[in-house]
Formats: C-alpha cells, structure tokens, sequence
C-alpha cells in the first residue's frame, strides 16, 4: 500500500520542479510559506489526497480479491488543519461506504498532535473555549469551534478515567480529606458541587493527589464511598488522617481504617468559634486560646482549655462545649514532636493545594458540565503535581520518629 501511494504522488498532475519556482516567486512577492493561504498548503493538500487515493485502490483491490463488488462513489470534501495550516481536503468514497481511510479518518479535523497538545494546555491554564479559539485564530489563523474543542478535550477522559483507577500505595503515613465547591449547570440550572479532594505523603515524603470525587454536596456518607474506593484501589492503612470538622467524619474514617489516627485542623475550629464570639472580645479570647493549642505538652493545654472555660463559657457556651466535644480529636498532635505536630495540626498542606487549584478554576462562573469540571481539575491536578519532586522538610527525621510511633505498619524499603 504504501509503494502505491508513493506512486500516486509522483504521478499528480503538477511538476514539483515548477511548483518549487512558482513557491519562491511567491516567497519573494511576500506570501506566507504557512497558513490557510501560505505556499505550502496547496503542496501539504496533494500529498494527502495522493495517499488517499492510494489507500481506496488498495482497498478495493483487496475486496476484489474477496469476491466483493464495489467501486469509487466521488468524493468527500472537509476543512482540516494542522498547527501551520488549513484547507479544504477531497477524500474518495466508495459504493459500498466500507472504506475507512488511515492517514486522515473520516471524523478527523486535526492533522499531527502538536495543535490539539496546545489546545489542552491552554484549557489546562483555565482559558475559556472562547479564547483558545480567539488564540489558535490569532496564532495560526484557524477557525476552531467549541464544539471542536470540546471533542479534543474529551480525548483526556479515558485518560482520567484510568489515574482515577490507578493502583495505590498500600501505606501512606499522613492523608488530608477536605472538598472544593463549585457551580455547574445541570439540566438547565446551576447546582452546586463538591469536589471530594485526597492528598497524600507517602512514604518517601512526597505529597500525591490521590484522587478526586464530585458530588452534590459535601457529607460524611459520601467520604464513606471515597475511602472505600481507597482502599479497593490498594489502601491498606493510614497512620494519620488530616480532616476539617464535618460531623460524623472521623466515625467514617474508623469504619474503613480502624487504626488510623484523626486529627482535627485546629485552624478550622478556630474559624468556626470566632463566627460566635462578638468583635470586640475576639482579640481576647484569642489571646487565651493560643494558650491552648500552642502548649508545650497535652497536660497543659488542657489545664488552659479549663482555664478558657471559666473565662469564657458561661458567655460562650456553645464555643466552648464544640472544643470539649472535640477535644480528643484536636489535642492527637501533642504527642508527637515538632516534626510530625507542624504537619498535622492544620490542614494547610490541602489548603493550599486547594490555593493552587482555584487560581486555574477562578475564571469559571459555572462549569457547563460535571464533565468539564473534572476535566479542568485533573488537569490543573496533573500541573500542580509536576513540582512535587522533593520531599518535605525533614523527612528522614519524620519518618523514622513515625516508624517508632507506629512500629510494624511501615514498609521501611519504600523510604528509601
């Protein structure tokens, strides 16, 4: 096949010598060597119906052979375009409709992969189908619909599809759950989503965003779905997981990782209590508070917390009753020394994952689709995640003091 369609493109009814003469006169007269009307286009267009027309001999051929009666049936014409071109391309047809062309397929617009590669990564970066299109015209002077956008974008979605499925690590020592919440239309109305967001250490220190979830809204029920996928994934323990304080959470954890420590974000409770406390004592009750969570052992940051209560709770009951409520899960930092503790207490390793994600979401009002809400945040997942090349700070004084706390849970060859 191929021999014929080299054939087939000597035998085209132009001579490439006097093509070659009439380019550079062009060149020299100011037109463009690319683009729609560039000097290489007419060129790029007689290569590709020459190949066409040898893939339909060779094809009708091969069904001669078989005994099967069929013939050309005119041709087809389509707009195609490469990254330095765009033109009208007459593909053959046959009688029967059962030829399927290989070098430029019946639904194929796009030639070579370095234009749609751009197109992604622009969509990568939070650009609307709007300005890539507006871009791509400017750039190239191609015209590219939205709905030819969305079909390339849609090519990352069996790609998606398999790191959602991927393998896990069996053990990881520190994970943090928290949710992103977005608008997206949904059968003519905008609804609100929560993207369900995991970010894990693992055992060489290395922060990994181990999946993403969507669903109508942020709830204990649904972690529970998100945890099992976890651990069907290969999650066969968790040492400490890092969570805000949704109700019923940490009970949701246990169910699937017993073992697992939960440590409540301080600074999450610490926002939840100041939306009671009035202005003007806010100052205050701060000042106090810090001597809670900043003590030096859990021994003394409770005689604080009681402390705090007499100050304070008959004024702010319910302030109050939240951190003794909560006391067991917020106070699991302090046995651990500086290393760990700086990890865990918060949830800024999330947060500000989460920072990083928002800078490429921001320019959505509402996403079209749920679609396209978890093609944007994979992408923006799969940018962030190219600078998670060194582990954090410490880490081999971490891991050994977590290896101690936690003896016999550990690969010890994976930190290595």
């Amino acid at each position: 096949m191929e021999e014929q369609k080299r054939q087939l493109i000597t035998q085209q009814d132009f001579n490439f010598s006097e093509f070659q003469e009439q380019a550079i006169k062009e060149l020299k007269n100011g037109k463009p060597l690319s683009g729609k009307n560039g000097v290489l286009t007419p060129l790029i267009k007689r290569i590709l119906e020459a190949a066409l027309q040898g893939e339909i001999e060779s094809h009708l051929e091969i069904e001669a052979e078989e005994g099967v009666n069929n013939r050309k049936n005119g041709k087809s014409s389509k707009t195609v375009k490469t990254e330095q071109n765009a033109f009208e391309l007459e593909t053959p047809r046959d009688r029967n409709s059962s030829f399927e062309p290989e070098i430029v397929k019946k639904r194929q617009t796009f030639i070579g992969d370095a234009l749609e590669n751009k197109i992604i990564a622009l969509y990568s970066l939070g650009m609307s189908y709007r300005d890539i299109s507006k871009h791509i015209e400017e750039m190239y002077g191609i015209e590219v619909s939205t709905a030819t956008l969305n079909s390339i974008t849609d090519k990352i979605l069996p790609v998606i599809k398999e790191w959602q499925g991927r393998p896990l690590d069996s053990v990881y020592p520190f994970v943090w759950m928290d949710a992103i919440h977005y608008k997206v239309k949904e059968n003519g109305h905008i609804t609100q989503k929560a993207a369900y967001t995991v970010l894990g250490l693992n055992q060489k220190g290395l922060k990994e965003a181990l999946g993403i979830y969507i669903s109508e809204s942020e709830g204990a029920n649904f972690w529970l779905s998100v945890l099992t996928d976890l651990q069907n994934r290969g999650v066969n323990d968790i040492l400490i997981a890092c969570i805000d304080g949704l109700k019923g959470f940490p009970d949701t954890i246990k169910t699937i990782y017993p073992k697992t420590e939960i440590q409540l974000c301080i600074i999450h409770q610490i926002r939840n209590s100041l939306k009671y406390i009035a202005s003007k004592d806010q100052k205050a009750f701060m000042k106090d508070l810090k001597k809670v969570y900043q003590a030096a052992t859990k021994d003394l940051a409770e005689e604080k917390l009681k402390e705090l209560e007499e100050l304070w709770g008959k004024k702010y009951p319910v302030v109050m009753r939240s951190w003794n409520a909560n006391w067991e899960n917020l106070s699991i930092y302090f046995k651990y020394p500086p290393q760990i503790r700086r990890i865990i207490y918060t949830t800024n390793m999330i947060e500000g994952f989460h920072r990083q994600i928002r800078k490429v979401t921001k320019t959505k009002g509402a996403f079209t689709s749920e679609t396209a809400l978890t093609k944007l945040l994979y992408l923006a997942i799969q940018q962030i995640s190219k600078k998670w090349t060194q582990p954090v700070r410490d880490w081999g004084q971490t891991i050994s003091q977590l290896a101690i706390f936690f003896e016999g849970r550990l690969n010890l060859e994976l930190t290595l």
